[in-house]
């Protein structure tokens, strides 16, 4: 095993580890590109920048993705889904975790 091993295995459970791009998280979440570019615009997401200037996405931006899609969805306009997705994400920080759930 080489000495990258270890550090190329730690990458896969990263949940922010930017693996996606943006054609391949459009697909994964069922979006279009120019969606997630309008959660980008609106401070959902932030996706890094391979060095040829390519999105790249973690899985936890395309969690907050999809959540984002099922509050549209609904009827929900792409901003204020992005403020409940940020207000549900500071929430979930600050309450204990809930003792009846397993985990």
């Amino acid at each position: 095993m080489s000495e990258e091993g270890p550090e190329a295995e730690d990458k896969f459970d990263d949940a922010d580890y930017p693996a996606y791009t943006m054609g391949r998280a459009a697909e994964m979440v069922g979006v279009t590109q120019p969606f997630l570019r309008s959660l980008e615009d609106a401070g959902l997401i932030a996706p890094q920048r391979s060095a040829g200037g390519h999105r790249r996405y973690s899985r936890r931006q395309l969690r907050r993705a999809a959540r984002a899609r099922e509050l549209v969805d609904q009827g929900t306009p792409v901003s204020a889904a992005c403020r409940i997705i940020t207000l549900e994400d500071q929430l979930a920080e600050l309450s204990p975790p809930d003792e009846d759930t397993p985990g």
